[in-house]
Formats: structure tokens, sequence, C-alpha cells
């Protein structure tokens, strides 16, 4: 009986430090602010890096504090052909003018100093490397062609996930097809709603601009 009941106190203290690590990972750190997104699939806590990427994390920030993310949807899972496995998925708001905030500019990896690695997440963009705003995505595996080189801007990584990327696997894994030009095939066929993002530090700090998407049209008013 001793020797079940010492037994029964290792595992117990095994699982005591498991869960321990598993805190400090998920800690703030210093110049860091993390930020807890639900999905269909399960949740994705992300470490954003306000020290060397000031500039781009307010504007995810900034979304995030206005709730602009809520209800909107991760539509995009980009593999790479010859390793499956691996990619980006990538989410937001698309082109849904009614929550679009004003764009900034760009923070580039020769910039920042966060380069495309495992479970980062950076900013999409049109042509105009100004254009990013309410639309992110995570990788998969390392990304050094996303980042800046000589004649080629790159993106605004400016953070990375600290638990979840479970679930950013099994995003990635999701069915495609559709989409047209870089998009092509690579459109989510079943919906993997983003259903909130929340800052777990610091104090919110909404915009103050309309939330025009939450403004409901009576029928009378419908034409």
């Amino acid at each position: 009986m001793r020797r079940v009941i010492m037994g029964l106190l290792a595992v117990a203290a095994l699982a005591t430090a498991g869960s321990a690590q598993q805190a400090n990972r998920t800690k703030p750190k210093p110049g860091t602010v993390r930020v807890r997104i639900v999905t269909s699939e399960g949740p994705i806590l992300l470490a954003l890096d306000t020290r060397h990427a000031p500039k781009t994390t307010q504007n995810f920030l900034q979304y995030v504090d206005d709730g602009r993310f809520d209800g909107t949807d991760f539509y995009r899972a980009s593999r790479q052909k010859s390793s499956p496995k691996t990619g980006f998925i990538q989410a937001g708001i698309r082109t849904d003018a009614r929550r679009i905030l004003p764009p900034f500019p760009l923070e580039t990896t020769a910039t920042t100093g966060i380069k495309h690695l495992d479970g980062t997440i950076s900013m999409a963009r049109g042509m105009n490397p100004a254009s990013a705003g309410g639309n992110f995505f995570i990788t998969v595996g390392p990304a050094p062609a996303m980042d800046a080189r000589a004649g080629y801007p790159g993106y605004a990584a400016f953070g990375h996930v600290v638990a979840g990327m479970d679930v950013v696997k099994r995003i990635l894994a999701k069915p495609t097809g559709g989409g047209m030009d870089a998009f092509k095939d690579q459109m989510i066929l079943k919906r993997v709603a983003l259903v909130s993002a929340r800052r777990l530090d610091g104090v919110a700090k909404p915009t103050g601009f309309p939330k025009a998407w939450l403004i409901k049209v009576r029928p009378d008013r419908k034409k």
C-alpha cells in the first residue's frame, strides 16, 4: 500500500510540475501583450511583441479591443505542396469595409528583427506594403520567404503562438478549394469561426470609431 501511495504522489508531483511549466510558458513577459483567440476549433494564445513591433501590435490590439475580429473567420489554409503539414492559415475581416481601420506603415522584419518562424503571427497585406489592416496569418513551420530582403519589404511579423499550435495545425489541414490567383485552391470550404479575440494583459483601449457591423437594419428600411 505504501508503494502505491508513493507512486500516486510521484504522479501528482509530475502533473503539478507540468502545469507549472505550462503556466510559465504562457505568462506575460516584459514587452509583450497576450491575446486569446477563440475559434470553433479551439483556443489560440498569442504573445504580441510591443517592444520590437509597436505599430503593428497597436493596430492588431485596436481590432481586438473594438471587437472587430469577433464573428469573423479563419478563411484560408495555404499548404506547401512539398510539405503539406507546413504553410500558414489566414483570418480576419477580409474586405469588410464596416470593420476596417485606417492603414499604418509597414514594420519590416529588417526593422523589427522578428522573423517568420514556426508559430509566427504576421499581418496579411495587398501589393501596397502599407495596406495591412484587419487580416493576419499564422505560420506552421518557418517561412523565411516572407521576411524582408533586398528589394522586397516582406510582411510585418509581430508575435508568436504560445499555446494552441495544435488548433493552428488542425485548421491548416482543413479541406480547401476555390479562390483566385494567389488564393487559388486555398479557401477553407467549411467555416472555421473566429468567435472572439481578447487581450489578457493591460487595459483595453477601444478606438471609439463607429461599429457599423453591429448596426441592424430594420426590415421596413430594406430596399
